[in-house]
């Protein structure tokens, strides 16, 4: 076999993904909702499509061939390799009709929590999930080779090498210096003014403002496009065509400006991995903690830098129309800083965040963990709100269904967020020691930060594990007490704390 035709069948395979990636973005965005079960018709027929050839004779041959003779590829062809037989080894033991089954399951299960989500009521989305979690259950029997436990199946396929064991330890130093950060705000703080933050702000002016800052950080729009969603998310079609989406609140403004620049820093990263990756597995994000690092370095790092928003509160100024025009830029870049115990995890601020994943990931490990029934999991989601942030749901739409990820059976994602978060703030402390952040960020050019950050993680793609990016571009192994770190000086400043 020559590389040539195994690219050209990679290539195939990558454009029945790009064709899954624009229904997907098409069933979120605009497809009227009872086109959900014929949407789901096609979508499965083409996975199925997708799925026969990831697992069928000509991957198996390239694998083999190129196995015993790794000279005869490229760069790209070598690292495509990896990915490829990590995958096969992964799924071609999967019945070819368990997957097509899988597909439909979730791209149903999405209409479903929509009108759950309608009508604030989980007992509409209950058969779905239950599905959901037993064809998940189902593949974990396939998936499984030496990981520990169900749920570490899960989380390797989002994030490479992740175990329970690793997140157990990372996620108890994490909660416990959270907890003592907020406990000394809580007894010798000054709460910012945040009265202001719920004034009318239009949907137009937020895009206004918004769309030049994402422009700023980096984000290509002649490559790019934006539109409205229920659940913001972004997704790289091609090289060439990469989609945000967000939704918008006109008395919580913060909630779209933070969205789409959340949105934005998956966006650059999918239009700053090398081209000659295009149309191999290796044009894509490391991992999903990866892909979420650098979203939450644009959110909850860049977004919470006083020297961001001294360069762009002008700007908004203009683009409301004076709705601000009595509040100090102190006040107001205190007011985005407060810390509160919230129900919403993508409205959660950056000191908080972390426990809203913790709760998840718990909820996740009971579930496959056979340790808890479908039925019993609003409740459960609920005990646990009280329990490490004291406030409870009112009802379903505050609780378990805010997410779109278990619609999805994106069961073993929610980690990535948390684990996004410590690589995102471990890459600041990297890059400081290269560039004057603040600095830059006081100025009309955000070009250094983005080329800095193509540079160390966006242009490899998926040609290096995670845990070898964070250390080639840190010079260390992952450490949760830069998190802890950035988010004391943040919040210590803004509170007033003398350390």
């Amino acid at each position: 076999m020559k590389e040539q035709e195994f690219l050209t069948e990679l290539k195939e395979m990558d454009m029945l993904q790009q064709a899954l990636a624009i229904l997907e973005w098409d069933a979120q965005t605009g497809m009227p909702a009872e086109a959900s079960n014929a949407r789901a018709e096609v979508s499965s027929y083409l996975y199925g499509k997708y799925f026969s050839k990831k697992i069928g004779p000509k991957m198996s041959e390239a694998i083999e061939y190129f196995s015993q003779h790794p000279e005869k590829l490229s760069e790209v062809g070598k690292a495509a390799l990896t990915l490829v037989k990590e995958e096969y080894e992964r799924e071609q033991a999967v019945p070819n009709e368990l997957m097509v089954e899988y597909s439909k399951a979730t791209a149903n299960a999405h209409h479903a929590w929509q009108k759950a989500r309608q009508a604030k009521d989980f007992s509409l989305f209950y058969d779905a999930l239950k599905n959901n979690i037993r064809l998940t259950k189902e593949l974990i029997s396939y998936w499984k080779k030496d990981e520990q436990t169900g749920y570490d199946v899960l989380l390797n396929i989002y994030e490479p090498n992740m175990t329970t064991e690793t997140l157990d330890d990372v996620f108890s130093t994490v909660r416990d210096g959270i907890m003592a950060i907020y406990q000394k705000i809580e007894n010798y703080g000054i709460k910012p003014r945040t009265d202001f933050l719920h004034r009318k702000v239009a949907k137009e002016q937020q895009q206004k403002f918004v769309t030049k800052v994402v422009e700023d950080l980096g984000f290509d729009l002649s490559r790019g496009r934006i539109d409205d969603t229920i659940h913001p998310f972004a997704t790289g079609i091609n090289h060439q065509d990469v989609r945000l989406t967000n939704r918008w609140n006109e008395t919580d403004f913060s909630m779209g400006i933070f969205g789409l620049i959340h949105e934005a820093g998956h966006g650059v990263y999918e239009q700053n991995i090398a081209e000659k990756f295009e149309y191999t597995p290796v044009h894509e994000g490391a991992s999903m903690g990866i892909h979420e690092s650098q979203s939450l370095f644009n959110e909850l790092v860049i977004a919470s830098r006083k020297s961001f928003w001294q360069k762009q509160y002008p700007f908004l100024q203009e683009c409301v129309d004076g709705t601000f025009a009595d509040i100090s830029f102190t006040d107001f870049y205190a007011s985005l800083q407060q810390t509160q115990a919230s129900l919403i995890r993508i409205e959660a601020d950056s000191l908080t965040y972390i426990l809203h994943i913790i709760i998840r990931y718990e909820i996740e490990k009971m579930i496959f963990n056979e340790e808890v029934k479908v039925e019993d999991l609003p409740q459960l989601w609920n005990d646990k709100y009280e329990k490490y942030l004291g406030v409870r749901p009112a009802n379903d739409l505050e609780g378990i269904l805010q997410d779109v990820h278990w619609s999805a059976a994106e069961f073993g994602y929610f980690p990535s967020y948390a684990l996004g978060y410590m690589y995102a703030c471990q890459l600041y402390y990297a890059m400081k020691k290269e560039l004057d952040v603040d600095q830059i960020l006081k100025s009309d050019d955000y070009s250094a930060i983005q080329k800095w950050l193509s540079q160390n993680i966006h242009q490899y793609g998926a040609s290096k594990k995670p845990n070898q990016l964070i250390y080639d571009a840190s010079g260390e192994a992952l450490n949760p007490q830069y998190l802890l770190d950035y988010l004391q000086e943040i919040y210590f400043a803004v509170y007033q704390i003398s350390e």
